[in-house]
């Protein structure tokens, strides 16, 4: 299976086929408003206005698994993202990253690329780097700033 077989959640219920996205350079990242990286928002916006007409995508993926740190629901998320950071690349629903209950998509993500200690997401703001070919290229941790990924996003870019 590839990334390209699956659906995200939107808020509201539908859902946004992966496929729609073939062909570009995705980070793919597990957000929280109330998280010590939530400045990483403003990291992940600069990165989609500067790469986003070459063919790239930031998807964020709201999640309360760590700390209780996405407490809100789609409306508030959405809210906060805007008007704190002005975001701009898709928020999807709020999904499970982990456990029985984790999206399909990041079952995949993390069968794809696992961590340094072990497959599980550890934390808020865990990034994935998925190539125009739909298979991830890298996996980084949440200390991981945004802007530290510009290289490799270029590269991918081609």
């Amino acid at each position: 299976m590839s990334l390209y077989d699956f659906s995200a959640p939107l808020p509201g219920g539908a859902k946004q086929s992966m496929a729609d996205y073939r062909g570009k350079v995705l980070l793919i990242v597990n957000t929280a408003s109330k998280c010590g990286f939530t400045p990483q928002y403003e990291g992940l916006e600069e990165l989609y206005r500067e790469y986003k007409d070459r063919g790239f995508e930031v998807l964020a993926f709201p999640c309360n698994q760590f700390g209780a740190q996405e407490p809100g629901d789609a409306a508030e998320i959405a809210n906060f993202c805007s008007l704190t950071y002005d975001v701009s690349f898709p928020v999807m629903a709020k999904v499970e990253v982990n456990g029985d209950g984790a999206d399909p998509i990041f079952k995949h993500l993390k069968q794809e690329k696992t961590g340094l200690l072990g497959s599980g997401i550890k934390w808020n703001f865990t990034k994935f780097l998925v190539g125009r070919d739909g298979k991830v290229a890298s996996r980084h941790a949440p200390t991981t700033k945004p802007e530290q990924l510009r290289k490799e996003i270029e590269e991918l870019l081609g």
